[in-house]
């Protein structure tokens, strides 16, 4: 057997210039191929460094039958070329682990590294110790990402200039009937009047043998709802009302909604509030029923499933309209009063932005607009419906956003690039398009490596507001609750008009710790570079300054964070 050995290095910089060196021998079935060798497969050795791109390459093939000892018959030439190339790894071998980081050799490379290099180094007046968060260290042989702010600055420079807070043109009530001829059917006009939550009677024509959960869709595709809907079924015929030799089921909606956003504090909002005596939310905390279930999306990647009916939307109140037919079948005042007070709430944090799926279901589109968003359909039902949103600087969403939901390689680099990329796609949507038309734009939204657009408030909000009026919205800030959540839920309590709570009740709700906190992985990789934040501020910066602008409150415009 003859064992050839051939080292192959490339230096790629930029993706673009290509040298090649030591390249021979023939193909091996079943390997992945070189590039450098004209289509010849190879089994492959790689230390990849990011920052300079180089690869080391060594080779190892069997030919034929023939003995190890062709291999010490090398001729003097080929054995030095074999020592060589054994060197060149050994050294980039020695470098890479040396460095203990994937993202730099020590081994510094003369090649720029695209439009945006991958590593930002300090700016002007940033505090050395603010560098011992950051998971690692720039190189000084780093092209400094400061250098390239001029040419992104270019990029939100031209979003800038094309920014237009339009208003939208308001869907007739007969086109929502067309859009969801089942959903109008099952839900009435009016609710009951002695119920501060919108709940009706509705026939329930099973027998109490029925698994009336039987075909719901939460249950069939989530098993960790089942022990949820389990204690349900349990109950369920003795919360029905028989009159007439019928059964009636009580049905309702949410009093009120928190509808976004995402990272910004709604399941700390939605954890603290729901130890309220009054307050009942979902059997689920984010049923994301209004923006994707009702379309048969669980998530967009895996396409289409079958469309979830409004009746399993309904299920995931029934333990809140449970406690409500108890009130209203009580014999004493006390008791009927205490029940009806409930008021029922969902914090699906996906409502207030999340209109990805009308490309699917909506043709008749104005110049890439959705012609209905998701408070079209929910105003046609509940006019009255309060809105609860909190929101927190969006620079610091986006970082918190992607920390949470990237699953690998995460580092301020790669925040870095990702945002940069992201700008120039939302960049070049706005050169064809208006703002609405990409803000809401799936193909774009599934393109961008970041959510950009969770961050743009003021285009949501406006939208909301042509529907809704300002009065039934709470905007709240995550940077006032954290610094004084018993502040924060008083002005809640206030605007759901709940009762007052006992000492010991207010204690429990106001002192435990924060929900849904950030992973200490994602604090030891410390925080954003200090230019990537400056990028971001001045993207932000026009949509944030419309924000407080309607709501007539600077502190939206988090110029001081």
């Amino acid at each position: 057997m003859r064992h050839c050995i051939n080292c192959c290095i490339q230096l790629l910089p930029n993706n673009e210039h290509k040298q090649q060196v030591g390249c021979g021998g023939g193909p091996l079935h079943g390997h992945p191929e070189c590039p450098a060798c004209k289509g010849e497969n190879k089994i492959v050795l790689r230390v990849d460094g990011k920052q300079m791109n180089l690869l080391a390459v060594l080779e190892v093939r069997a030919e034929g039958n023939e003995s190890w000892g062709r291999f010490l018959r090398f001729k003097k030439g080929k054995r030095c070329s074999l020592v060589f190339g054994l060197m060149i790894m050994t050294l980039v071998m020695a470098s890479y682990i040396l460095s203990g980081a994937h993202q730099e050799l020590l081994i510094s490379s003369p090649f720029h590294y695209g439009a945006f290099p991958s590593n930002p180094s300090l700016m002007d007046g940033e505090n050395p110790s603010d560098m011992k968060e950051h998971h690692h260290q720039p190189s000084v042989n780093n092209i400094s990402y400061v250098k390239d702010y001029p040419s992104i600055k270019l990029i939100i420079n031209s979003i800038t200039a094309r920014i237009e807070f339009t208003t939208r043109q308001l869907p007739d009530v007969e086109d929502l009937k067309k859009q969801e001829l089942h959903m109008f059917s099952v839900i009435p006009n009016k609710f009951l009047p002695n119920s501060k939550s919108p709940c009706w009677y509705e026939e329930f024509t099973g027998r109490n043998t029925t698994d009336p959960y039987l075909t719901n869709s939460y249950v069939l595709y989530s098993k960790r709802f089942r022990s949820t809907f389990d204690a349900l079924r349990k109950a369920f015929w003795g919360h029905l009302s028989h009159a007439s030799g019928k059964h009636f089921r009580l049905r309702c909606l949410p009093r009120f909604y928190i509808i976004g956003q995402p990272k910004c504090g709604t399941t700390d909002l939605y954890d603290r509030l729901r130890l309220h005596p009054e307050v009942k939310f979902s059997a689920i905390k984010e049923p994301h029923w209004w923006t994707r279930k009702r379309f048969g999306i669980v998530r967009l990647r895996d396409g289409l499933r079958d469309r979830y009916p409004v009746e399993d939307y309904l299920d995931l109140f029934d333990l809140a309209a449970h406690q409500i037919h108890q009130g209203l079948q009580a014999g004493s005042a006390k008791e009927q009063s205490r029940m009806t007070r409930i008021i029922i709430g969902e914090a699906s944090a996906s409502t207030m932005w999340d209109n990805n799926a009308w490309t699917f279901f909506y043709d008749n589109s104005t110049d890439g607009e959705p012609p209905f968003l998701t408070q079209d359909f929910i105003h046609a039902f509940q006019p009255d419906a309060k809105l609860i949103v909190m929101l927190r600087d969006p620079v610091e969403r986006l970082y918190s956003d992607y920390l949470y939901f990237a699953s690998s390689n995460k580092s301020a680099d790669d925040f870095h690039e990702k945002v940069t990329e992201a700008l120039q796609l939302f960049e070049n949507c706005m050169l064809d398009y208006s703002l609405r038309a990409c803000v809401y734009n799936n193909t774009l939204n599934n393109a961008m490596p970041v959510r950009l657009q969770v961050g743009l408030y003021a285009v949501y909000l406006l939208d909301w507001l042509t529907v809704f009026n300002k009065e039934q919205f709470l905007i709240l800030r995550l940077e006032d609750h954290a610094s004084n959540v018993k502040y924060t839920m008083h002005r809640v309590f206030q605007f759901l008009n709940l009762g007052p709570l006992g000492e010991k009740q207010e204690t429990l709700m106001t002192k435990s710790p924060a929900s849904n906190a950030r992973r200490p992985e994602d604090r030891n990789l410390g925080p954003m570079w200090p230019v990537t934040q400056r990028i971001l501020q001045d993207f932000y910066g026009p949509f944030n300054t419309r924000l407080a602008q309607v709501l007539a409150d600077e502190a939206f415009a988090w110029r001081k964070t």
